[in-house]
């Protein structure tokens, strides 16, 4: 694991639920990558993992990455949550499944490949990486449109 990466990443959400999208952007070096994508029927936390699990899965070979996020849910989630709901059997401490544990469980088996330091920053605080992430999200719903079904 000899890159080190750095990631910015955010989920926006048109209500709530909604049309969303994630958006990641991604320094490594003198290279940068601009990640985005949406979905018509979603909530902002789907999109906040989606971005996270999206740019982790770009990377190749594994990576030392400092990964940003203004999504309290995704980095205490990943830090801190998941050993208990993984021993739980996916459940929360209430016996209740654990939501979007199917984003959970792609994020805990592609964040197992890279060494990942989980930075959460405050959103619209003008953090520029933040405020990237933000942009790309944003794209990210737009790329969706207005059509049929929206």
């Amino acid at each position: 694991m000899s890159d080190h990466v750095e990631i910015y990443t955010d989920g926006a959400c048109k209500g709530n639920p909604g049309v969303g999208g994630w958006g990641a952007w991604l320094r490594n070096g003198g290279n940068e990558t601009e990640l985005f994508g949406g979905e018509r029927h979603t909530t902002n936390n789907r999109m906040e993992l989606l971005a996270v699990i999206e740019a982790l899965s770009t990377l190749s070979p594994p990576a030392n990455v400092r990964l940003h996020t203004d999504s309290q849910y995704v980095q205490k989630g990943i830090s801190e949550w998941i050993h208990s709901w993984k021993r739980r059997g996916w459940r929360t401490s209430d016996g209740k499944p654990v939501k979007n544990v199917d984003l959970w469980q792609r994020l805990d088996a592609v964040s197992a490949r890279h060494k990942i330091e989980w930075v959460w920053v405050r959103g619209h605080a003008g953090d520029p990486g933040n405020e990237r992430a933000d942009q790309l999200a944003n794209r990210g719903v737009a790329s969706i449109g207005n059509g049929p079904g929206s």
